[in-house]
């Protein structure tokens, strides 16, 4: 057990980014979130998962819509407090802790924001080790477990409650009533044991995250290679942002970006595929990185985070790739999670058959 400080917050807003492998909203919004917080109420203690008694209820809670809309529409303190307080008068007890649904940029500090507000400990724990845009693709889903009930809320007071038949149409139902919430709303799900969350979560992502956060911060002279060293990632890709499609749609960010090489990767050109979170990489058509491996893209200069929204034409960047969570790496996993879910007629290949190349 410890507790999450100024500094360990701002660093987990810069390594959560880089895991959300581009969504999971502006890690910027989160940070601000989860600072004002415990300014105000104080530090916030997170448990290991074997520190969880197995009887505990444990709520996660994260952020639902396209990335592109927190820019205009940032959550306030009241959603989250309204949605756990509905998720308590429902299930008739009171929640013992929370934990982020995914690593990625808003998503892994609202948890925290909400946990110091409410005197709750948070977990170093989430259901992905990285980001995904659908509430079916976590590894509670794997698992059999269901996310109702599922409670929703927007700033406007506004609170519903699904009872629904799977986790698939718990992301129908819940994604059309985001976007009459103005295309974000907040999402409590995924109510499970202590025991359960021991079995089926991503443990240490939340340090994982710090850790990532902690070199880009401090480095003073090549934060890139230091993040592949410390996640055992691959260099894929060195250019810069040439071209930007990009549109928000059904309550996701969808797009395509190209980049123009650069240095060793002179001549050669990368498509970026994104559905709020970066899910193919392809040198000039040839696959490079494939959902459920993560793709990360970083500034040069600075090795920070670029996310989908963040995207800028003429940005210097280099894209890397990291090995995602074995549990992705099944048949549900693949089916869930894989290329062709997504739409791309591919058969998903680990990265580092892909890249045939010893780990960084």
């Amino acid at each position: 057990m410890r507790y999450l400080d100024e500094n360990a917050i701002k660093n987990i807003a810069v390594g959560a980014a880089v895991l959300g492998t581009g969504g999971g909203g502006d890690p910027y919004i989160g940070e601000l979130m989860a600072l004002q917080a415990i300014k105000e109420h104080g530090p916030v203690k997170m448990l290991e998962v074997d520190e969880v008694p197995d009887d505990a209820l444990v709520v996660p809670i994260g952020m639902m819509g396209a990335p592109t809309v927190l820019f205009e529409k940032a959550p306030g303190e009241n959603e989250a407090k309204n949605a756990f307080q509905l998720m308590e008068e429902h299930l008739g007890r009171e929640i013992f802790a929370t934990m982020p649904i995914e690593i990625g940029g808003v998503n892994s500090l609202l948890p925290v924001a909400i946990a110091a507000r409410l005197g709750l400990p948070i977990i170093n724990v989430d259901g992905m080790g990285r980001a995904f845009p659908e509430l079916q693709m976590v590894t509670f889903y794997l698992d059999g477990i269901s996310n109702s009930p599922l409670v929703i809320a927007d700033e406007r007071g506004n609170t519903s409650i699904l009872q629904t038949i799977d986790n698939h149409w718990s992301e129908r139902i819940a994604r059309n009533i985001t976007v009459q919430m103005g295309g974000s709303s907040t999402v409590a799900q995924y109510s499970m044991s202590g025991k359960q969350v021991k079995n089926s979560g991503v443990a240490k992502s939340l340090t994982f995250a710090e850790g990532i956060g902690k070199i880009i911060r401090k480095s003073k002279q090549n934060p890139i290679q230091e993040v592949l060293s410390f996640t055992r990632g691959y260099s894929l890709f060195e250019g810069k942002v040439i071209d930007i499609d990009r549109k928000t749609s059904t309550g996701f960010a969808r797009g395509i970006a190209t980049i123009e090489g650069m240095n060793e990767d002179k001549g050669k050109t990368l498509s970026l595929h994104f559905q709020n979170e970066f899910l193919l990489a392809t040198e000039n058509d040839k696959p490079v990185c494939i959902t459920p491996d993560l793709i990360c893209l970083l500034d040069n200069e600075t090795g920070q985070p670029i996310t989908t929204e963040g995207l800028r034409y003429g940005v210097r960047c280099t894209v890397i790739g990291i090995a995602c969570n074995e549990k992705w790496r099944t048949e549900k996993g693949i089916e869930t999670v894989g290329p062709r879910y997504f739409g791309y007629d591919l058969e998903y290949i680990p990265i580092e058959i892909i890249t045939s190349e010893e780990v960084i």
